[in-house]
């Protein structure tokens, strides 16, 4: 059974349109808080990241909650996983992320964690929506929450992520330029490796409420990587707005994508016996990386995108490690979600074990071409995505001239009204050419 609200990562969308909006928090809250508090464990963990309109929804699923008996602890701007850790520690019924990630700041969202620390359930978000379409209720007077601002939340989840690496581990002698995306992790991320050791240049650590993620983060490395040429870093950390993202630079300033992370981090494991199974990836991981952990006998899997279905598929697998090239990467055997200062810390615990510059270590993975362009489209054109004779026929036509030697992916965006043409294969000229013609044939049928 479909969903009405709740996308691929929570709910997310334009401020001020439906549901992204003041009145839909309010009830949202409620419903949440009935679903979610109906136990013993009645307190419910809020964060956010550092858009303006953070204030807003915090208030608004604040007054929701405490409608339906939930106690909230507030925790200010802090990365999504802290929420996570947080939820778990703290012994939380769930918690709530107010963000929209790597979007600009006139987008935001919601994200629910279980009192795991894990995504929720689909039949948990079901329940939350039917919820949501009775009528609102308050609880009596006497059984209303109440709501504590937790103002220690930074250094518990400080001490958290140093812990993620072995005791004693030192960054002492590397300089490091983080690229915070004026986003959630603008106070913790450089304090951590600050005090693992790390010279840390940053950058992207001014919100104002508008700029998150504009020309800094994950998603425009550009910066990051000029920072890191400038300054004659040894590597460079980029998270997106809410931190459960990460790229890197190495020394060069080249870039090192979340698929380069993954094969470092699998061949480290593997040659410490630490690797538990295999590595598991999505139908967007580039085929560079499935070929590069079968010459080293490592098992690779791919599922849909989304980290909810990586985390599926590694925890039924009893596997401990995966993610996506966009770098949303899941250490199972760290913490429960994904994490962008834990991951950057298991890569750089890597290279401080060994001695190597992030570029030779990951220099045993050969990425093949892989292009993408995002189509824009009505929100309500995404249905006929697969009914489209035309379209189908043109990705025919285009896998015929790849000739068996490459791939093409064709999917609409969970986060934003989008169609993604991905295009994989050896010959990058061929590549973007086919690429161009198979997105004007959706603008065409789409648009």
């Amino acid at each position: 059974m479909g969903k009405q609200y709740f996308g691929t990562d929570g709910i997310r969308g334009r401020v001020g349109e439906s549901p992204v909006t003041a009145d839909f928090m309010l009830r949202l809250g409620r419903a949440a808080g009935a679903v979610l508090a109906a136990g013993d464990r009645r307190a419910v963990v809020i964060g956010k990241d550092t858009r303006i309109s953070g204030y807003m929804f915090e208030s608004a699923l604040e007054a929701g909650l405490a409608a339906a008996g939930a106690n909230i602890a507030l925790l200010g701007p802090m990365p999504t996983p802290a929420v996570a850790y947080l939820t778990r520690t703290m012994y939380a019924c769930a918690g709530i992320v107010i963000s929209a990630s790597h979007n600009p700041f006139h987008d935001n969202g919601i994200k629910f964690f279980s009192a795991d620390g894990e995504k929720l359930p689909d039949e948990v978000e079901h329940a939350i929506e039917a919820e949501l379409a009775r009528p609102f209720s308050t609880v009596d007077s006497r059984a209303m929450g109440k709501a504590t601002r937790i103002e220690d939340a930074a250094g518990r989840y400080i001490e958290f992520c140093k812990g993620t690496v072995p005791f004693g581990t030192q960054l002492t002698g590397l300089k490091l330029v983080v690229d915070c995306a004026h986003g959630a992790t603008y106070r913790v991320g450089p304090s951590v490796l600050r005090e693992l050791g790390a010279k840390v240049i940053v950058i992207g650590d001014e919100p104002d409420g508008l700029n998150i993620n504009d020309g800094f983060g994950s998603t425009a490395p550009a910066a990051l990587q000029a920072a890191v040429r400038e300054h004659s870093a040894d590597a460079g950390i980029a998270f997106d707005g809410d931190g459960d993202r990460v790229v890197m630079a190495d020394h060069t300033g080249a870039l090192v994508d979340g698929d380069d992370i993954l094969f470092i981090l699998a061949s480290a494991r593997q040659a410490d016996n630490r690797l538990v199974g295999g590595v598991a990836g999505t139908v967007m991981t580039n085929l560079g990386l499935e070929l590069a952990l079968a010459d080293r006998q490592i098992p690779f899997m791919r599922t849909p995108v989304g980290d909810r279905h990586i985390h599926r598929a590694l925890v039924e697998n009893g596997w401990k490690l995966g993610g996506e090239a966009s770098g949303h990467i899941l250490c199972l055997d760290r913490t429960s979600t994904g994490d962008g200062i834990v991951s950057a810390l298991q890569v750089l615990e890597v290279m401080a074990e060994t001695g190597k510059s992030l570029s030779d270590l990951r220099a045993g993975v050969t990425k093949m071409p892989q292009i993408m362009i995002n189509v824009p489209i009505a929100a309500e054109a995404r249905a006929r995505l697969d009914s489209s004779e035309r379209i189908r026929g043109e990705v025919s036509s285009v896998e015929t001239e790849l000739n068996g030697r490459g791939r093409v992916i064709l999917r609409p965006s969970g986060t934003e009204p989008l169609i993604r043409v991905t295009l994989e294969g050896e010959d990058e000229s061929q590549v973007g050419r086919l690429a161009e013609r198979l997105a004007a044939v959706v603008r065409d049928e789409l648009s």
